[in-house]
């Protein structure tokens, strides 16, 4: 009779490694008109060192080239979700860093225990 083997390996790390692995989730609201997308060059940066967290994925908004239409003056609310915060953080600002005027900047988001925000970004 085969023996059957696990379909997965299970690996422990340490809770500190899994603390470092986390998503950090921000909700957005831009009341404007027209057309938004967001840069993929948009990044959390922690205020108290020169770490900064990628943008891993966006929803209900479109990523730089694509542009995302808003029907008349009802704005937009779209998620971004970032790669885990250093776990000292405790203040930092979401910064689009683009070539050009108009990035989106949110300065001064203080941390909380959930590592997930609501903004409004003009």
């Amino acid at each position: 009779m085969p023996s059957a083997e696990p379909l997965e390996k299970v690996v422990e790390l340490p809770l500190e490694s899994v603390e470092e692995q986390g998503t950090v989730i921000v909700h957005c609201r831009y009341n404007g008109d027209g057309a938004i997308r967001i840069w993929q060059s948009t990044f959390l940066l922690d205020r108290g060192s020169n770490h900064r967290s990628k943008l891993l994925h966006a929803e209900n908004i479109t990523i730089y080239p694509v542009w995302t239409l808003i029907e008349g003056f009802s704005g937009i609310s779209f998620t971004l979700y970032f790669e885990a915060l250093p776990k000292g953080c405790t203040l930092f600002d979401l910064h689009e860093i683009i070539p050009q005027p108009g990035g989106f900047f949110v300065e001064g988001i203080s941390r909380n225990n959930e590592d997930v925000y609501r903004v409004r970004i003009a």
